[in-house]
């Protein structure tokens, strides 16, 4: 799949804004706390992932109800759907001058019956744009930090009408975002996330 650049002009991709707020002070102390024993821009990218996905549950998989949108909210509170981790991961990223885009997925859930778009973000490194999944592993589900080859938590199933979105977003997509911050817990945003953008 060829990913396409929504703003033609990189540095819209470590631009902060209400959301990916990397100006904030906690953004800035954890951003600095993981470059601090990164020997290497990759290297922070792969630990900033993996603090995300492993230290930030998805909040379906912890039971919580709290909903969060903006990323130093997510750090805080240490709680996200994989929209909110993934505005954190962003943050991290620009934090540190790494550009990151957010990008999406239309995905079967229901066991089939309906569809919600999920959540992830692409890295730029060797020239490229390189798709990232933060949502959290657990049993099923083994999603990985990779330059060379995609190891996302899931596959979009072109047969079943799932389908991986090309465009590449300097800002969240405004659907998504309405979603967010119009639910007052979980259950409601379960019941409004978006099924397509």
């Amino acid at each position: 799949m060829q990913l396409t650049q929504e703003t033609p002009d990189l540095s819209a991709y470590l631009a902060a804004d209400d959301v990916i707020d990397h100006h904030h002070p906690l953004v800035r102390e954890t951003a600095a706390r993981i470059a601090a024993q990164a020997e290497d821009s990759y290297a922070y990218a792969r630990a900033a992932y993996e603090f995300v996905r492993d230290a930030i549950p998805h909040s379906a998989d912890s039971g919580d109800l709290r909903v969060t949108w903006r990323a130093s909210d997510v750090l805080e509170q240490r709680t996200g759907i994989c929209h909110a981790k993934a505005h954190a991961l962003a943050a991290l990223l620009r934090a540190e001058d790494i550009p990151t885009a957010l990008c999406y997925q239309r995905l079967a859930y229901d066991a089939g019956t309906g569809y919600c778009v999920h959540g992830l973000v692409a890295v730029r490194f060797r020239g490229a744009w390189h798709r990232q999944d933060p949502r959290g592993n657990k049993p099923g589900i083994d999603a990985q930090f990779s330059l060379d080859g995609e190891r996302l938590a899931f596959v979009a199933d072109v047969e079943s009408s799932e389908m991986d979105y090309p465009v590449l977003f300097d800002v969240p997509h405004p659907v998504v975002l309405r979603a967010l911050k119009d639910a007052p817990d979980r259950p409601y945003l379960w019941e409004h996330l978006p099924d397509t953008l």
